[in-house]
């Protein structure tokens, strides 16, 4: 370091304070050299090139101004030419002139009258002028664009047409006799056209403003066949000089009619070098113009793939969305465009399409019906290209819809091009809203920009999880997320699809209640209050609210929540409020009518009208004319004796306010430890002890956290593994474990982080210990750490490595032990060569299952919802061929939900993840509904909001009979807000092959009027002509409904006599019954060896077992006078347990007594499925 001091020397002595602040100018001045920059453009010759080529405004100024010279020129020929006149002589300047000659055929051509011609002093003395100037600007540029190459400049044919037409009168100035030489100046029109084109680009370049090439070069094509013309007439009329003397009009109509190939024949040519003209002109013109007509029609065609552009003037005029996808298909191009314009306020609306690919065929032959090509435009472009988004006027767009390629073989790959998309879209149009599709939720926070993101494999995953423990959740969000008017279905003879395609109609409407008919009323009152009073009067179910303040919405927000007027309602009708038309009747009309018999809750006096009629957008709804009355004296208890003697149970008033002494159902988190006690007093053993926690390890970004049942301590990963023991356990099979509930089985190919949203709505602390089902992960491919790590904290989870299309793989996991099979579609097979054919495998593997182990319930994902008509296919059976003849005629009516009466959709069985795409579109019109599924499906938790769960109705509970009696009921006792009904029927599948639907149903009715009086005899009644069978989940109940077909078919068979069309009818049904059996005995022993063949007990395998006899479908928000009937499956909305947990705990446990009724000693809040 000191050698390194001693080395700098001292500065001088005049390097002071004062210099080292102002500096030492003369220092300076002395060392520093000033460096000059772009010093080669200084010169001369650059600044002349910079004004004349290089600056776009001057050299377009200069372009302009050559342009006008040569028109300028060419319109002197003219005036020389209608000025000349040879009879008065012909000869050079000053000369003798020589007397005009008429042609005729035996003299020769007189050529002076082609060499010369009479120009006027003034006319010259401008035309040389011109020339001067022309000539010299041409020598300008030469010299300025010269690089090395003069015959490269000498040779171009401007240059060359530039001499031709200004030499020759710049030596006239010094020779005058010449001055009455003939020069072709009417070729300076090929030099206009030449400075058209160039002035046209330098344009473009000035405003910075990319013009179409269609517009050039239909330019192009003009200045060409105006070029040729003008030529034509102008030579023809100089050499018919010595022929036959024509005007310059004749000329230009001889031309015309040559060029457009008429020929009429009256003028034409007489002597040869104007014949020759002709020919020169033609032979250019077969040269010139296919050329130019090539270029045009290529660059139409051009435009047509690509699209053209979307106007600025319409643009800023009329309003338009964007959509942007990176494969166009005609499923999802349908999809969009029905729901998008299913909205009246959206009819004016213009959709524009960005796609890279070109359009397909499918696309572009529904693109030119009349209803879309008015609205719809696809441009083919990229979302990442600002030329392309300035194209469709990104800017000016009131949306953007972004969707992923869910058919690509690699999903991550797809979801990186969306979010690139999404990137460059709000780099481009930051103000224009964002509605994103994404895959995989590890890729969500990266568009949580976004206004609206809509993430696949999540709602796919919970909503599947919810289909195991609320049957048909699938089908109950797709249809609510799917903009219907109810009238699907409407012309079928059968009840059930009439009143499944009415109540399909449901979608969730909002409206701030202050400006509300529906619930203004019940200002000040409990939300339970609101929400039974105006299902009783309108019948429209209220669903959850949003207060002014907290933007958050909460579903079912239970009865201490009052409601205020600046609350937004949000419920499930037909249609919303302001399309809905009141209409108040008497009561005395009312009975005139006939409708004194149809009380949805069959009151004394009032009578509320259930009936809603659809017709045009506009709901007209029957009320009766009531005033308001103490909630008090608002009884809805069934007389105390009834035609029978027998004395009925009363239900409760549903309060205005919140009564704390009994107001909430057993809390779930009070009566955990109750459950837990019992469950180990009936055991006998320790049981582990479950704690309510949040997950510790989230398997990605962005995942919402929700309070689950877990595990004391992690599980170890071997633990983890069902079909192999470790050192903590030696359990090899689901038997094994000894589990108390049935199983729940998912197939998937990877452990993918959307799995966990699986797990965790099955694992959520609102559901009861004892009603927890254990789950097994059947992979393909071995899971990841991550992923173990994130699973290993939720109790009772496994997987194991296999397949479903192995029968050894689907024992070892216990599916015969199990309730619910979950076959997930595998990325792998997404994308086929074939359309459609994604799905072949998993539905064939989906059928063998449905074969082998006929009473499990599978729920199958699916590519494409087209090939949901393939699932427990039945080539013979009648009945699902009339539904497919259903299916078409609903799709040419138009609707947009016409495989909702397939018997596998409508049972919840199958579900694709196109179905839920509507709810994206949805969200442009309510930005709500993405929150509002995410609530219902679990994968959001916000405090004081409800979940979604379901009950049963069993024979205890038909006491209540209808539907708007079991709301009063849920609403006074546990404040549960239903919203729907899964309703299974048992129904008899025909093997003959009937005309229509009215055929197969005449055959149900014939059988069920054989029964006994017995068989039929409840006291709740039966109206539709079914017998009602439990569930598809309930498998007790389905030998007696095997007995019973054997006991209708016996009867019928002692008929035969009477009927013996019936009789082979019932023959051939009992033939087919014993091939079933014969299959069914032959796939049950092969199922029963491969079991021994493992060592597994055998006892479990029921064959006989089995739904084939039944269909279900779901009712959302029905009528209050549905009748229940058993085994229906309540859709509930249930008040979240946490909402009062600190205010309320003395009173929870007042609350286990008041459930459904007193018939039931036993509490309801367990979700019996």
């Amino acid at each position: 370091m000191t050698e390194l001091e001693s080395e700098v020397l001292p500065l001088p002595p005049r390097y002071r304070f004062r210099d080292l602040l102002l500096g030492d100018q003369t220092f300076q001045s002395d060392d520093r050299v000033q460096v000059e920059f772009y010093v080669n453009e200084n010169t001369f010759k650059e600044r002349l090139k910079l004004f004349f080529i290089k600056n776009q405004r001057s050299s377009l100024r200069i372009r302009l101004f050559n342009f006008s010279l040569k028109l300028l020129t060419c319109l002197l020929y003219i005036v020389r030419v209608l000025l000349d006149n040879p009879e008065e002589g012909i000869g050079c300047w000053e000369c003798e002139k020589q007397n005009y000659t008429t042609f005729n055929q035996s003299t020769k051509i007189n050529w002076s009258h082609i060499f010369w011609v009479d120009r006027k002093t003034p006319l010259w003395a401008v035309q040389v002028s011109i020339a001067l100037i022309s000539f010299l600007e041409t020598m300008l540029l030469i010299y300025l664009s010269y690089k090395g190459n003069i015959w490269e400049q000498i040779f171009r044919i401007s240059f060359i047409l530039e001499m031709i037409n200004t030499v020759p009168f710049i030596i006239t100035i010094f020779w005058p006799p010449l001055r009455n030489l003939f020069i072709p100046v009417f070729l300076n029109c090929w030099l206009a056209k030449y400075a058209l084109e160039n002035m046209i680009n330098d344009l473009h370049r000035a405003i910075q403003r990319t013009q179409s090439a269609m517009f050039n070069q239909v330019l192009i094509l003009i200045c060409t066949l105006l070029c040729l013309v003008f030529t034509g007439t102008c030579g023809i009329q100089h050499l018919e000089r010595a022929g036959e003397k024509l005007s310059l009009f004749k000329s230009f109509y001889f031309c015309i009619v040559t060029f457009s190939t008429v020929g009429y024949g009256d003028v034409t040519p007489k002597i040869w070098p104007s014949q020759l003209l002709v020919v020169i002109m033609i032979c250019v013109a077969l040269v010139v113009l296919p050329l130019q007509f090539e270029e045009l029609v290529y660059l139409w065609m051009e435009r047509q793939k690509s699209g053209g552009n979307y106007s600025r003037h319409r643009a800023q005029t009329e309003k338009h969305v964007v959509l942007c996808v990176s494969s166009l298909k005609i499923d999802l191009l349908m999809d969009f465009l029905n729901e998008f314009y299913a909205h009246p306020r959206l009819q004016d609306y213009y959709v524009v399409i960005l796609c890279p690919t070109e359009m397909d065929i499918q696309v572009r032959r529904v693109l030119q019906i009349p209803l879309w090509s008015q609205r719809v435009i696809y441009l083919q472009g990229s979302a990442l290209k600002d030329q392309d988004l300035m194209r469709a006027k990104m800017d000016n767009g009131e949306a953007c819809f972004i969707l992923s390629s869910r058919n690509e073989v690699d999903r991550t790959a797809a979801d990186h091009q969306t979010i690139l998309r999404a990137w460059a879209v709000k780099d481009f149009a930051p103000n224009c809203p964002l509605y994103v599709q994404i895959l995989k939720p590890e890729n969500k926070f990266h568009v949580k920009f976004a206004d609206h993101v809509v993430c696949e494999e999540e709602c796919k995953y919970a909503m599947l999880a919810l289909n195991c423990v609320c049957p048909a959740t699938s089908t109950l969000i797709t249809l609510l997320v799917h903009t219907s008017r109810g009238q699907e279905g409407q012309e079928s003879p059968e009840q059930w699809q009439r009143m499944y395609g009415r109540c399909s109609g449901n979608e969730v409407y909002h409206i701030r209640m202050g400006d509300s008919k529906f619930f203004m009323e019940y200002e000040g009152k409990s939300f339970t209050y609101a929400a039974f009073h105006a299902h009783k009067k309108y019948g429209v179910c209220l669903i959850g609210i949003r207060r002014e303040e907290n933007k958050s919405i909460l579903l079912n927000p239970g009865p201490r929540h009052i409601m205020a007027a600046s609350d937004t309602c949000f419920y499930i009708n037909i249609t919303k409020e302001e399309n809905s038309a009141f209409i108040f009747k008497q009561e005395e009309k009312q009975k005139k009518k006939g409708f004194a018999g149809r009380g949805s809750y069959d009151g004394p006096s009032r009578l509320p009208v259930h009936s809603i009629i659809a017709s045009m957008g506009t709901v007209a709804m029957d009320l009766q004319n009531t005033e308001c009355r103490p909630a008090n004296s608002s009884k809805l208890a069934l007389p105390a004796e009834n035609g029978s003697g027998t004395r009925r149970p009363s239900i409760a008033p549903v309060l205005e306010l919140a009564d704390t002494s009994s107001l909430l159902p057993c809390d779930l988190l009070s009566d955990q430890s109750e459950d837990e006690m019992t469950q180990s007093d009936e055991e006998g053993s320790a049981v582990v002890e479950y704690v309510k926690g949040y997950p510790p390890n989230s398997p990605y970004i962005g995942s919402s956290p929700t309070l689950c049942h877990l595990l004391p301590e992690k599980a170890p990963f071997c633990c983890l593994r069902l079909d192999k023991g470790c050192k903590h356990n030696s359990f090899e099979d689901a038997k094994a474990y000894g589990f108390k509930n049935k199983l729940i089985i998912v197939s998937a190919e990877t452990a993918g982080n959307g799995l966990y949203n699986f797990i965790v709505p099955l694992r959520a602390y609102y559901r009861s210990r004892k009603e927890l089902n254990p789950i097994v992960l059947l992979l393909d491919n071995k899971p990841e750490h991550h992923f173990l790590e994130a699973i290993c904290c939720f109790p009772m989870v496994y997987y194991m490595e296999g397949t479903i299309d192995n029968l050894d793989s689907l024992l070892q996991c216990g599916i015969i032990y199990a309730d619910n099979l979950v076959v997930v579609d595998k990325e792998s097979t997404m994308s086929a060569e074939e359309d459609y054919m994604a799905d072949a495998k998993t539905i064939v593997n989906v059928q063998t299952m449905f074969r082998l182990f006929p009473s499990l319930s599978i729920i199958t994902e699916l590519t494409h919802p087209s090939n949901m008509r393939f699932m427990q296919f039945r080539a013979k059976d009648s009945y699902s061929l009339a539904l497919s003849k259903l299916e078409k005629k609903e799709r040419e009516n138009g609707s947009n939900l016409a495989f909702m009466f397939r018997l596998p959709f409508a049972a919840g069985r199958v579900f694709s993840i196109s179905m839920l795409d509507t709810l994206l579109y949805q969200s442009f019109v309510k930005d709500y509904m993405i929150t509002i599924t995410r609530l219902l499906l679990g994968l959001d938790t916000t405090p004081g909001s409800g979940y979604l769960c379901a009950m049963k109705i069993t024979e205890d509970d038909l006491w209540i009979r209808t539907y708007g009696r079991l709301f009063q009921k849920l609403c006074s006792s546990s404040a549960e807000i239903p919203i729907g009904i899964y309703r299974t029927e048992s129904h008899m599948f025909a093997t003959s092959e009937p005309h229509d639907i009215r055929a197969q149903s005449q055959i149900s009715i014939n059988v069920e009027d054989c029964e006994d009086t017995k068989d039929v005899k409840e006291h709740w009644g039966i109206k539709t002509g079914h017998h009602r069978n439990s569930c598809s989940s309930d498998q007790s109940e389905h030998p007696l409904l095997r007995r019973k077909s054997m006991q209708w078919a016996r009867r019928l068979s002692r008929k035969g006599n009477k009927h013996s069309g019936k009789t082979a009818e019932w023959i051939s049904q009992q033939r087919l019954s014993l091939y079933r059996r014969s299959e069914r005995q032959e796939l049950s022993e092969l199922v029963k060896n491969r079991m021994k063949h493992l060592g597994l007990p055998t006892t479990g395998y029921d064959e006989m077992n089995d739904h084939q006899n039944t269909l279900s479908y779901v009712l959302i928000n029905p009528p209050p006078d549905t009748r229940l009937e058993l085994n229906d499956i309540v859709y509930l909305i249930r008040s979240d347990p946490l909402a009062h947990v600190a205010n309320d705990g003395h009173s929870r446990k007042s609350s286990c007594s008041n459930k459904l009724g007193p018939c039931n000693p036993e509490t309801r809040d367990e979700t019996q499925l």
